[in-house]
């Protein structure tokens, strides 16, 4: 019986061999009809030729950011400051040109962004899903006012930096107007998502303080994000179309309030079995219609993602599904696209001479200044003590990747020139990596994360609990 078989795969397979030369021997006669440009569009394309290279490229800062965030993990620093440092490391700064080309050339780059910003849209999308508004009810006033006031103080610094580095460092057309909102905005904003990493191995996520630095870190980043998409309406508006520009944002914000936000209520009564294929497309679908239409408004995409996520239900069964499913794809995989295309990008061989590492210096301490001072000050009017005033001060300062993907929209708009992204890449490290450290410091010792008030702890019922953090 084996034997059979055998013979009779051996005739047909060689059937087919004999039958494939006979038509070959015909075709060969045969001259092909369409022209060559058209054969060209249908084979081997520019991105598939990077294929290795972003393949490499990606693998390569994997593995080096999973190495640096082992070693920088013994220090309390987040993973995120490994992964920024391996696509720094990748880059032309300290790889030099020539063997960065190799790893990753510049031909790769648009292949790359294109990865690089569908992982920022995914990542937003994320972060609003994180966004617990809910969890300001009984210190909503405080949360507010320090937020603010974090926002405010770095945002005007940034402001009156701008009138220094503008004659300098802006790129030749743009505005002072876009040029100094954007520097303020990129001063005063807040990682959210390091922020919460943080907490979380310092076990505080739950205590008063960090209740209330989450509180804060929300509204901080709604706040920054309003203001960038004012800022983008501004630079990408033509003359004259500049209130055309708020006027659909805010429309946008509304229908996304008062329309997204029931539909996705309603889905979210649903138990996580019904939660279907359909359903999981649908939001998809949501997703990126919604990134289109911010971008189409003249705000960037990310902003539509980011929006769409917060009006969502973050302890529904579609936001677990989603946080669940999608994240480590999102933060395994897509987000080192973007670390890799931020090294690419940042040159800290431009910063040479003592004059641009002097500017570089500055930008760090009005940043970190203006963002500790701001929250220090609001803190304590609204009765915190001094040490977890401080000691919240030091998380805001916590910019990681929302910081980059601020500058890299500010680099790929043309308001920052590249020697200006490289310093404010190194900002952000500089201010991420020392928030942890820093509110060890300040925080002297894990109790003082329970009593925030200046004074001791009230009676149960006494009005002096201001913040409503002592329950």
């Amino acid at each position: 019986m084996t034997v059979r078989l055998v013979a009779l795969y051996s005739g047909i397979l060689a059937a087919a061999i004999g039958l494939f030369f006979l038509i070959r021997s015909y075709g060969e006669t045969l001259t092909p009809g369409a022209p060559a440009s058209a054969s060209r569009a249908i084979g081997a394309s520019p991105v598939g030729e990077m294929l290795p290279h972003i393949l490499l490229a990606l693998g390569t800062v994997i593995l080096l950011g999973r190495a640096l965030a082992w070693i920088l993990r013994p220090l309390g620093q987040p993973p995120v400051i490994g992964e920024v440092l391996a696509g720094i490391f990748l880059g032309p700064s300290l790889m030099g040109p020539e063997l960065s080309a190799r790893i990753l050339p510049p031909e790769a780059a648009p292949a790359l962004g294109v990865i690089a910003l569908l992982g920022v849209v995914l990542f937003m999308f994320l972060v609003g899903l994180e966004l617990d508004l809910e969890s300001l009810r009984g210190h909503a006033h405080a949360a507010v006012a320090i937020s603010h006031a974090g926002i405010v103080v770095p945002f005007l610094l940034g402001a009156v930096l701008a009138v220094s580095l503008y004659p300098r460092l802006a790129t030749e057309g743009v505005p002072f107007t876009a040029f100094a909102m954007f520097l303020g905005v990129a001063t005063a904003i807040t990682a959210f998502p390091v922020l919460t990493r943080i907490l979380t191995d310092q076990g505080l996520e739950r205590t008063p303080l960090g209740v209330l630095a989450l509180g804060v870190a929300a509204v901080d980043d709604v706040t920054a994000w309003c203001l960038l998409a004012l800022v983008l309406g501004l630079v990408r508006a033509q003359a004259g179309s500049g209130l055309a520009v708020a006027g659909a944002a805010m429309a946008f914000i509304v229908v996304m309030i008062g329309v997204a936000r029931p539909l996705f209520a309603r889905l979210s009564r649903r138990g996580p079995d019904q939660l279907s294929e359909g359903v999981v497309a649908a939001v998809f679908v949501a997703l990126f219609a919604s990134a289109l239409v911010a971008d189409r408004i003249g705000i960037h995409a990310i902003f539509g993602a980011f929006l769409l996520g917060a009006v969502m239900p973050h302890d529904g069964p579609v936001a677990r599904f989603f946080e669940r499913r999608i994240r480590m794809t999102v933060t395994v995989f897509l987000l080192p696209a973007f670390f890799a295309f931020t090294g690419m990008r940042t040159r800290i061989d431009l910063l040479s001479g003592a004059s641009a590492w002097a500017i570089c210096g500055l930008i760090i301490l009005i940043a970190t200044i203006g963002k500790l001072g701001g929250v220090y000050v609001a803190g304590r009017a609204t009765g915190i003590a001094r040490r977890p005033a401080a000691a919240l001060g030091a998380l805001m300062n916590a910019r990681g990747l929302m910081e980059l993907i601020v500058l890299n929209i500010g680099l790929e708009l043309g308001i920052i020139s590249p020697t200006l992204f490289s310093m404010m890449v190194l900002m952000a490290i500089v201010t991420t990596m020392s928030s942890g450290p820093a509110l060890r410091i300040f925080l002297g010792s894990r109790e003082r994360a329970y009593t925030l008030e200046a004074h001791p702890a009230p009676r149960v019922g006494d009005q002096t609990d201001r913040l409503g953090l002592l329950r």
